[in-house]
């Protein structure tokens, strides 16, 4: 098996400055890959910071990905730092040096004689390139073992990772191991540990089928994995373990692999030409921001209404005065009527409705920080269902959208009765 490490460099990331998220993507990668990882570092801009981890990381691991400080700046410094730590001449490359200087020309960029130190290698070094970026990577093989440099960019490393690292490491070590074949279901409405109770009894061993569980809030992704040459065989093992668990969790579970809740509510409403208005307070358009980011999304989402204000709420949606004061903006009463003024106003097939309090603040003994209604309204009728959240002002937001998409999502499956 291969065993890889991850090195990211910049004072940016240890000053915490800016989050790390190219470890976590090159270590699910690497694991989709059957590889290993050995350990992870981060380092500042430091020459001999940066010896140092590669040097304690090349005892861990046959690979090594190094993320940051390819840029033309004076604190980028990665590239000069691994040259020196491996005792190599930096040398020029023209190729790169042409595309570099052809990017500046097509996107009418003015050039810099800095910008020609990102086209500077160690003697010996293998290019990755760039197809997103100005700053190319490269490869050293030292000792058998091989050291990969990737820009920092998260963008351009998530592309450059599975189309320049992984073939390289692939034809360095060919013997690495069992590919990693995966299914992954989402769920929501669950808490993790009675999840993971309901599906403690399957013998993970005898299937040849891994589970994992990662939270991602307000979701829980159960990623199922088999290691195997046979995609055949993994398709049938992993279908097999699929099926037990939509026996179980099937209420739960909206969407597979790459889907989105939005993305499953986006097909839904397309699939049967339904339309769509939305009336937001408490999540101040999240919903909307959502359903937003679906391509094609003017098909079925007709308007958007924030009323964050009862007076918002009367005279875009039609809330009646006496209603707001009788029994309040966080209610059943007024999260109906909202879904309804939404759905009368826009003249769309759905209205949906959230009101609630985020809080820190605002909450009374009656209606504590995370009461939240929603409601969804049909030619036919309207359906309120009312929430207890208990965390944070942004994860109220946050979950509060995912239920209302779910109550949505649900409608198209079973109609009105099954919200």
């Amino acid at each position: 098996m291969l065993h890889v490490a991850i090195l990211t460099i910049g004072d940016e990331l240890t000053g915490g400055r800016i989050q790390d998220t190219n470890t976590s993507f090159i270590a699910r990668a690497c694991g989709r890959e059957g590889w290993k990882l050995a350990a992870s570092m981060a380092v500042g801009d430091d020459e001999g910071a940066i010896k140092k981890a590669l040097d304690y990381l090349l005892t861990l691991a046959d690979a090594v990905v190094v993320t940051g400080g390819l840029g033309p700046t004076a604190d980028d410094i990665t590239t000069e730092s691994i040259a020196k730590a491996f005792g190599l001449p930096l040398i020029a490359n023209d190729e790169v040096l042409a595309y570099i200087k052809t990017i500046f020309v097509n996107y009418n960029l003015v050039w810099t004689d800095n910008n020609a130190k990102q086209a500077v290698f160690p003697a010996g070094a293998e290019i990755i390139p760039n197809p997103g970026g100005t700053a190319a990577g490269f490869a050293l093989h030292v000792g058998g073992k091989v050291i990969a440099v990737i820009p920092g960019v998260p963008r351009e490393a998530e592309r450059m990772f599975p189309e320049g690292v992984v073939p390289l490491f692939k034809r360095a070590f060919p013997e690495a191991g069992l590919p990693v074949h995966t299914r992954t279901i989402k769920i929501f409405g669950v808490p993790e540990a009675k999840a993971d109770e309901l599906l403690a009894d399957i013998d993970r061993k005898k299937e040849g089928v891994e589970i994992g569980f990662y939270p991602r809030f307000p979701e829980i992704h159960l990623v199922l994995s088999c290691r195997t040459e046979s995609a055949s065989d993994a398709k049938q093992k992993l279908g097999h373990v699929e099926a037990i668990i939509e026996g179980r969790l099937s209420e739960f579970i909206f969407a597979y692999d790459d889907e989105t809740m939005e993305g499953t509510v986006a097909a839904g409403l397309t699939d049967r030409g339904l339309t769509i208005a939305v009336a937001e307070s408490c999540t101040g358009g999240l919903i909307c921001d959502r359903l937003t980011d679906v391509p094609g999304s003017s098909g079925f989402l007709e308007r958007g209404f924030v009323t964050y204000s009862n007076a918002a709420k009367t005279e875009l949606l039609g809330v009646p005065q006496e209603t707001l004061e009788e029994h309040g903006a966080v209610s059943e009463p007024t999260a109906r009527l909202m879904a309804e003024g939404a759905r009368k106003n826009a003249g769309t097939d759905l209205g949906l409705s959230v009101t609630g309090i985020a809080g820190p603040t605002g909450g009374s003994a009656a209606k504590p920080v995370g009461t939240v209604f929603i409601a969804l309204a049909d030619k036919k009728g309207t359906s309120c269902r009312n929430y207890s959240f208990r965390w944070d002002r942004r994860r109220i937001k946050q979950i509060s959208a995912q239920a209302a998409l779910l109550m949505v999502r649900r409608y198209l499956r079973g109609g009105m009765e099954s919200v």
